[in-house]
């Protein structure tokens, strides 16, 4: 887990922004132009790219030009890091709820217990 700390840092950061995750949903869907995925944003270009240029630092998603646009595209592949970790922490808050519950539904062990203590 600590090996892809950092790594899962920056993930998590560039997610945690609406547009940029509007844009990954967006990219779910196929590739897009950045004039097409800066369309439904009420922001100037540079101020877009700033969010195109993190993702792309991330590895959440991949450029290319095409001719004088240039063409964005989902990495997929960097998901499962992300997967990978939510995997991890599900299996052991799963634990912990299970031992919980076996905890609290199971017969106390110690009869004493449920008789009253003397004054």
């Amino acid at each position: 887990m600590a090996q892809y700390s950092s790594t899962l840092d920056g993930l998590f950061q560039a997610v945690a922004d609406p547009t940029r995750r509007a844009v990954l949903s967006r990219l779910g869907s196929g590739p897009a132009s950045i004039g097409e995925l800066a369309a439904p944003f009420d922001m100037a270009l540079p101020s877009f790219m700033k969010h195109i240029g993190y993702l792309e630092k991330t590895g959440l998603i991949r450029t290319r030009k095409s001719g004088r646009v240039r063409i964005c595209t989902i990495e997929r592949g960097t998901f499962s890091l992300i997967d990978g970790w939510l995997s991890e922490q599900r299996t052991i808050w799963e634990g912990r709820t299970d031992r919980l519950e076996q905890f609290a539904t199971s017969p106390d062990p110690d009869p004493r217990r449920d008789k009253e203590t003397p004054a």
